[in-house]
């Protein structure tokens, strides 16, 4: 068994964290940690940086970052609000507010398949827009 320190090998350890773990993983872990270093050198010498003028996407991608656990949870907290707001609309109602806003389909293509008029899925949508912002207003 191999004594390692966590902050060696994971930059979120910001103290010292001693742990015992088998001589492979060690050898694994100190391998990565060396293949990572040389990584680096080759792209310092070999000048891969990029340019973020180019427009070829790369920009985009640097920008994005992955959700923190807390971002997580909002998003799922105010994806079940929505969707208990959404619930608390008469059936025909909630179809229409369902088909136009998160399917994305048109007020005329909701009202050719219902077989109704234009104006009233349009009217429709507007009213349970305004109930769901109600109900999530009263909710919070």
């Amino acid at each position: 068994m191999t004594t390692i320190n966590l902050k060696d090998f994971y930059s979120w350890y910001t103290t010292d964290e001693y742990i015992e773990v088998s001589d492979e993983v060690a050898a694994e872990l100190r391998a990565d940690r060396l293949y990572e270093a040389a990584h680096q050198r080759r792209i310092v010498r070999n000048k891969a940086q990029y340019s973020l003028d180019y427009d070829d996407g790369i920009e985009y991608s640097a920008c994005l970052h992955e959700p923190t656990p807390q971002e997580l949870l909002e998003r799922m907290d105010r994806f079940c609000a929505l969707w208990n707001a959404l619930n608390t609309l008469p059936e025909i109602q909630g179809r229409r507010v369902d088909a136009c806003v998160i399917l994305g389909k048109s007020y005329c293509e909701v009202a050719k398949a219902e077989g109704v008029n234009e104006s009233a899925v349009r009217r429709s949508v507007e009213r349970g827009l305004k109930q769901m912002k109600k109900y999530l207003k009263s909710s919070v």
